[in-house]
């Protein structure tokens, strides 16, 4: 049975461009579905139950992060992977606090995707480069200013 994955990002020509990267890496992949907002995400996964979930932080209706958060509370065998253009080891942490097992940065798309994708196929985890490895985390601290700005701003988009 192929790898089944599961696009999701409001930008078509973004989703374009990752099925090809992926098809042309590994063609015997199938792209079971692709999504355009984190609603239709959720709706998505469970439907099509792949194995891999690629999710954009920054998407209408829920963000990203916010559709990973209840996928992962599916109770599926779907591996999470945050694809985003934010480089951020806080965004990062949020994304490992609300179930993804990696984050990847649009500009390392053609460098690590693939990788990260068999990462987490393979049953680990993939954080990418130093500017998105998960931070330390200081449990007396407090969410870090940066993610709760940014998550406040995608409330708004």
């Amino acid at each position: 049975m192929p790898i089944r994955i599961l696009i999701a990002d409001d930008h078509e020509v973004l989703r374009e461009g990752v099925r090809s990267i992926l098809k042309r890496a590994r063609p015997k992949w199938e792209i079971c579905g692709e999504a355009s907002s984190g609603q239709e995400a959720i709706e998505a996964t469970k439907r099509l139950r792949p194995d891999i979930v690629l999710l954009d932080i920054t998407m209408p209706e829920l963000s990203g992060l916010e559709a990973a958060s209840r996928i992962a509370t599916l109770g599926l065998n779907t591996r999470i992977l945050i694809f985003t253009m934010h480089e951020s080891g806080e965004l990062a942490n949020d994304a490992r606090r609300v179930g993804a097992l990696g984050y990847v940065s649009k500009s390392d798309a053609s460098r690590q995707l693939v990788v990260a994708i068999e990462t987490l196929l393979s049953g680990g985890t993939f954080f990418g480069t130093p500017q998105t490895a998960p931070a330390p985390e200081n449990p007396k601290a407090g969410p870090p200013i940066i993610s709760i700005v940014f998550r406040t701003a995608l409330r708004l988009v």
